[in-house]
């Protein structure tokens, strides 16, 4: 009677290593996958860092053209208000050269050179056209006469600071003004601009 009870027990104690076994073995399996799935999805943070360092395409694009630039010449009044001063100024090179230089001559002499501006305050350049037989129009806002200062020496100083400004370029013979689209055959009635006005040099003096 004993002999079968050992072996009972024997059988019912191999039953229950053989299920717990089992069970731990499942445990250990599944915390081995779960371990793996935690190794391969990265975190949110981790996440969040990857998009922000990842660099945009257009911020790797370097704009390598450099700008070229042209030497010309700006006629502005000298500080006694009775010639002109040729002055050298660098512009960027431009398609529209001549239209470039005249906003550069409104835009007035350095404060530190001693010259007078020669372009009335709030004048402003609506069109230039160079044609082909040297004729160069130019078509300026109406500050250009309105507020021009009284007197031949003012209005000479203007016309001629345009004028000799635009004649340096090879393609421009003569000058013809306009004011907001009207040819003008004078601005103040000193000044005869019709025919079209060519370069004098008379008012010109060295610094």
């Amino acid at each position: 009677m004993s002999k079968k009870i050992l072996i009972l027990v024997t059988i019912v104690t191999l039953c229950i290593f053989t299920l717990t076994g089992c069970g731990l073995l499942d445990k250990l399996l599944s915390i081995k996958d779960d371990f793996k799935k935690e190794a391969e999805v990265p975190s949110e943070k981790e996440q969040v860092q990857i998009q922000v360092d990842t660099p945009q395409v257009n911020e790797l694009v370097i704009n390598t053209q450099a700008t070229e630039y042209k030497t010309v010449l700006l006629y502005f009044g000298s500080s006694d208000g009775e010639h002109l001063v040729a002055v050298e100024k660098d512009i960027a090179k431009v398609e529209g050269i001549a239209r470039q230089t005249i906003n550069a001559l409104i835009e007035g002499p350095d404060f530190q050179s001693g010259l007078l501006p020669t372009i009335p305050a709030g004048a402003s350049l609506l069109d230039i056209n160079v044609k082909d037989d040297g004729l160069c129009i130019v078509d300026f806002s109406e500050e250009l006469v309105a507020n021009m200062p009284g007197g031949k020496l003012n209005e000479q100083l203007t016309v001629y600071s345009i004028v000799n400004t635009l004649c340096q370029f090879p393609t421009v013979e003569r000058v013809e003004f306009r004011v907001d689209g009207k040819k003008m055959d004078t601005l103040l009635g000193h000044i005869n601009l019709d025919p079209a006005v060519s370069t004098n040099a008379q008012l010109v003096i060295s610094r």
